[in-house]
């Protein structure tokens, strides 16, 4: 009898220690390229709960970050970025800083006298936080399953769009490289680095402008998905030469001007993709690849000024001329690298 219960005592033991795989749900990161109009965010979560936000759209829809974020069930943003001071990046930031608990902040190292990224400032002072430089080379402390690189900015150059910070996040087999407004000079730089930019996921750069996203850029990420963060706007984003570039390669290509928010879940093997409420127009049941882009605005017909002259773009972005058609005070050629007739997009 002893003999019975101490084998019955031995086969339950045996049962209990096999790990029961089956009841354990497989963890998921999400990227949620939420739609803000006209600007871009990005909210990452990771696979214990984790958080990254990058940039915050303009001022005009902190509301909707926030509430956003809220809805998420989000209480601190473990890692806030703002790739670069323009206010359709940053303008929301500071209400996320004081809504928030918030943990670590990256910015690059960029003058600017906006009272929009004042406002970023004084709310960082306000609770007593510190900014850390963007810069590539830096691996972000975040979740231990996941790697955050940040690439560039790679070097220092005038004009802020080409100084966004650009994230390249990794996740099982599966990855994603979010560019912000970096252009070519950036671009090129990245490359001569030569890190790794193949990624499955590609957020295009400077919401779909010819002046990024470089056909030998492109075929280097070499992506399967491409997300444009971009709503009605008078540049003319996306750019239809930018759209070719992605229908050539193929790429599938969502755009929050007609899907709204994007939300991207990975397993770390596969991606699959949904679209929330949170929408900016109405939404196409299939994103598709042969987008119709919108006609490149007219000059626009602000106030003649004579004798304006400009150094470079961060100087019109900073006086808030940005951006300047030809035939507007302070337009010239050196500030119209793409020759579109647009400078400093």
């Amino acid at each position: 009898m002893k003999r019975f219960l101490s084998l019955t005592l031995m086969f339950v033991f045996i049962l209990s220690a096999i790990p029961v795989y089956a009841a354990t749900p497989a963890k998921t990161l999400k990227v949620h390229f939420i739609d803000v109009g006209q600007g871009a965010s990005q909210l990452i979560v990771g696979s214990t709960g984790k958080t990254i936000l990058i940039d915050a759209g303009n001022n005009s829809e902190e509301k909707t970050i926030v509430e956003y974020i809220k809805k998420q069930k989000i209480k601190k943003i473990d890692i806030l970025v703002g790739t670069h001071p323009d206010a359709d990046h940053v303008g929301g930031l500071d209400a996320v800083i004081s809504n928030f608990e918030i943990g670590k902040i990256y910015m690059p190292k960029v003058v600017s006298t906006t009272k929009t990224y004042e406002d970023v400032l004084s709310a960082i002072k306000k609770k007593s936080l510190k900014v850390t430089t963007a810069k590539a080379g830096l691996i972000l402390d975040w979740e231990k399953d996941a790697t955050v690189k940040m690439i560039a900015p790679v070097s220092t150059y005038d004009d802020a769009n080409e100084m966004s910070a650009v994230i390249k996040l990794t996740y099982g087999s599966t990855s994603f490289l979010l560019m912000g407004d970096a252009e070519s000079k950036s671009e090129n730089d990245i490359l001569k680095s030569k890190v790794d930019i193949k990624s499955d996921v590609l957020l295009v750069g400077h919401h779909g402008s010819i002046s990024s996203t470089s056909q030998k850029f492109l075929n280097a990420v070499n992506p399967k998905h491409a997300v444009i963060q971009v709503g009605k706007n008078s540049y003319g984003h996306p750019t239809s030469d930018i759209l070719k570039r992605l229908t050539d390669k193929k790429v599938k290509i969502y755009r929050n001007d007609k899907q709204g928010t994007i939300v991207f879940t990975t397993d770390g093997k596969k991606i699959t993709t949904s679209q929330n409420e949170w929408k900016a127009n109405s939404i196409t049941t299939n994103p598709t690849t042969t987008q119709t882009p919108k006609a490149t605005p007219k000059p626009s017909e602000k106030p003649k000024q004579e004798n304006v002259v400009y150094a470079n773009c961060a100087a019109v972005k900073a006086a808030g001329a940005a951006p300047i058609h030809k035939g507007d005070a302070g337009y010239s050629t050196k500030l119209d690298r793409d020759g579109d007739g647009v400078a400093c997009e």
